[in-house]
This record gives structure tokens, sequence and C-alpha cells, in this order.
């Protein structure tokens, strides 16, 4: 008796709780319907064109797009073939997982060292200012940036070549001298994206219930002791998300800060060569646009993959930490 009750009792609860479409769903499913309407033409119907990377792409006179790569040979994994076999796929690969390694390392640390600071700051005018300065170089294009770097870096009227030609050194070809590169491609890198960064743990630091300080506070803890026992731990989780969105990107770099910059260069290869780069020039260079097609599926599948598997490790050591 009691367990028909009870079967009763749960089906009436499942009637109960059964969710009905109101007229709040209908207005944000209207709201919702641009934003799906968009990953469906931008997103998902483009994937088509992964058959490219699996064909031999050839232009036909007169037929369209869809018509050349339906009638296009099929080549299978000869176009990845070619790419794992060049000379330059392990220096691509090298400088694509090399600087972003760093990159995800260095822009974790320095903006939460940065976000940290100027929470602490006792004027708040003054905090603001500053993390309005900080965040500003986030808006500017690498093409601007290219310029302003030119302006250090050029032989002929660059600052450092004029320092140099007045000091009796001599100038400096800087554009055919792989060495400086590297560190000047982080530092730029560090300083365009921090303050974005930044402002992310200053929202998360700014929603730390201030008890916690205060109680600390009585209890005569000093600045460093509540920065490291009450605002890192309770940064932990932000600085995880931001972790993981960073390794999905692994096997992508900044084409701006890459190719922009550094104007090109072909004596820059060995130290500006990444994926994207690459992609760029074969397009520009072949008309046999499987191989490049090829490149970008393997970035994004490794990135995919990359991102998923940096989920399960964070997930086996902090489940509450992963983001899926």
């Amino acid at each position: 008796m009691k367990t028909r009750e009870s079967r009763a009792d749960k089906k009436k609860w499942k009637a109960h709780t059964r969710r009905r479409f109101r007229k709040g769903d209908l207005e944000l499913t209207t709201l919702a319907i641009p934003s799906f309407v968009w990953y469906i033409c931008f997103s998902y119907l483009p994937m088509f064109g992964i058959i490219i990377a699996f064909v031999s792409f050839k232009f036909q006179p007169g037929q369209s797009f869809f018509a050349n790569l339906v009638t296009s040979p099929w080549s299978g994994l000869k176009n990845f073939e070619f790419l794992f076999s060049s000379n330059s796929a392990w220096i691509i690969l090298r400088n694509t997982l090399g600087y972003n390694l760093l990159f995800i390392v260095l822009n974790v640390l320095v903006p939460t060292v940065l976000a940290i600071m100027i929470s602490q700051l006792r004027s708040k005018k003054i905090a603001k200012t500053t993390q309005t300065f900080m965040f500003l170089p986030y808006f500017m294009s690498w093409v601007v940036v290219a310029y302003f770097v030119e302006a250090f870096l050029n032989y002929d009227f660059g600052f450092l070549n004029t320092v140099r030609d007045s000091m009796g050194m001599g100038k400096e070809l800087w554009y055919l001298q792989p060495s400086i590169w590297p560190s000047l491609l982080i530092i730029l890198n560090i300083w365009k994206s921090m303050g974005y960064g930044m402002v992310v743990y200053l929202a998360a630091i700014s929603g730390i219930d201030g008890t916690l300080y205060e109680a600390a506070l009585i209890d005569g803890a000093s600045k460093w002791q509540r920065i490291r026992f009450i605002t890192l731990p309770m940064l932990k989780v932000t600085m995880i998300m931001m972790f993981l969105l960073s390794v999905g990107r692994i096997f992508y770099s900044d084409f701006g800060l890459f190719y922009q910059v550094p104007k090109g260069s072909a004596s820059l290869f060995e130290v500006t060569e990444t994926l994207d780069v690459y992609i760029w020039r074969a397009l520009g260079q072949t008309t046999n646009i499987s191989m490049p097609s090829a490149a970008a599926f393997v970035q994004s599948a490794a990135g995919c993959l990359t991102i998923l598997l940096s989920n399960w490790i964070v997930r086996k050591v902090d489940k509450d930490s992963a983001i899926m």
C-alpha cells in the first residue's frame, strides 16, 4: 500500500515539476535566436569545408566552389603527410608550442600579481587610472604596434639606431637578427594582454567576502598572509578557468604578433614561423589550398584534444574547478 502511494506521489511530483513553455521562455528563446543562427551559419555550416583537407582541390573554370569540391580527386592523408614530412615542420611546432607555453604561464602569473597589487592600493582614483592605462594596449591593433616597433628598430630612422649612431656604435639591422626577437615577442604579448587578464582577476578579487579580511586582520594576519591564505585560494577557480581557456588555443598563435610585428621578414623564419603564419604563407604561395586546410584541421583537432585532456586532469585533481 505504501509502495503504491509513494509511486502515486512521485507521479504527481513529476507532473507538478514538469516544465511548461511559458511567456518568459518565449522571450528568452527569441533573444537566443540571433546567436543560434549566427553559430549555425558561421561555425557549423563551414565545417563542410573540412573535406578540402582530404582531397586534392583544383579550380575548374566555369564551375562553382561546391562543384569543384565534389569533383576534386580524393587524396586521403597525403596532405597531412606533406605537412609533417616537410623540413620546417619541427620549427613550426616548436615555435607554436614553445611560445604558447610561455604565454600561458606568464599571462596567468603577471595579471594575477598586478591585480593583487592594484587591489591593495588605498587610493581608488590611482587604482582606476592605473587599471585604465594597463587595459588600453588590449584594444590596440598589432598593425599599430608594428609601426611603434619600427619606430624603434628601423635601420634609417629608428630610435635605437639613432642613439647608437650618435654614440659612435654604428647601426644594426634589427629585422635580420633572430636573437633579439623571442624576448621582444614575449614582452609585447604580455604588454598587450596583461590588461584584460588583470581586469578579470580584479573582478574576482572584488567578489571576495570582505569579512574574511576583517577576521584575518583581527587575528593579527599581515598583508602578505591575507594575500596568501585568502586572496590566492579564492582566485584558484578563476586562474584554472583562464588556464584551460588558454590551453585550448595552444596550437594557435597571434598572427599579428608573429607576422605583422616582424613585417614578415624571411630572416626571422626560425623564431617567428608558427602554424598560423605557415598557413598564411602557404595560401599565398600555392594554388593548392588542400595543404593549408590540412594544417588548419590539425590545428583545430589538436586544440580540442588538448583542452579536453587538460579539463580531464583538472577534474581528477579538483572536480569543482573543472569547466566541463
